[in-house]
C-alpha cells in the first residue's frame, strides 16, 4: 500500500502543475551528458521553468482529463517534460536554443495555453519571441510614426517662422 501512496503523490505533484501551467513542452534527453543536463535544467530554473523527468505512466494519470492530454500520446521512452507558468513560450524557446548546443536534445511535442503542436509545430513556436519582446516592437512600430511626425510639424514650424 506504501507504494500506492507514492505513486499518488507524484500524481498529485504533476497535477499540480497542470493546474497551474500555461505551457507543457515533452522532450527526449536520451544522450545529454550531465554537464549539458545541467546547464539545460539552469536555463530552465532561471526563467521560471520547472524541468522534471517522471515515469510516463504517472505523467499520464496527471495529463487526463486536463487540456494536455493530447501530450499522453507522445509519451514513450525516456521523457521529460517542462511547464511553463509565465512566459506560455519559454520552455519551448530555451529547449529550442539548448537543442542547437546539445543534437540529443529532442522535441516530442507540446501544448501551449491549449493548443497541441507535435515536434514540428513546437519548433514554430519555439522561434516565437517572449511578450516583453513583442510588446517593445509593437511599442517602438506605434512610436515611430508619430515621432516622424514631430519632426515634420517642427520643420514646418521653423521655416514659417
Amino acid at each position: 500500500m506504501a507504494k500506492l501512496d507514492q505513486k499518488q503523490s507524484v500524481v498529485d505533484e504533476i497535477k499540480g502543475y497542470v493546474e497551474k501551467a500555461k505551457t507543457a513542452v515533452l522532450v527526449d534527453y536520451r544522450g545529454l551528458t550531465v554537464s549539458e543536463d545541467t546547464e539545460l535544467r539552469k536555463k530552465l530554473r532561471e526563467a521560471g521553468v520547472v524541468y522534471k523527468v517522471y515515469k510516463n505512466t504517472m505523467l499520464n494519470f496527471a495529463f487526463k482529463g486536463t487540456e494536455f492530454e493530447p501530450l499522453s500520446k507522445d509519451l514513450q521512452g525516456p521523457t521529460a517534460v517542462a511547464f511553463g507558468f509565465d512566459d506560455a513560450t519559454a520552455p519551448a524557446r530555451i529547449i529550442n536554443e539548448m537543442a542547437k548546443k546539445m543534437p540529443n536534445l529532442e522535441f516530442k511535442s507540446g501544448v501551449v495555453e491549449g493548443t497541441y503542436y507535435d515536434k514540428e509545430g513546437i519548433k514554430v513556436v519555439a522561434n516565437i519571441p517572449s511578450r516583453e519582446v513583442l510588446i517593445s516592437r509593437l511599442l517602438g512600430s506605434l512610436k515611430s510614426p508619430i515621432a516622424n511626425l514631430a519632426r515634420v510639424l517642427k520643420q514646418i514650424a521653423e521655416k514659417a517662422a
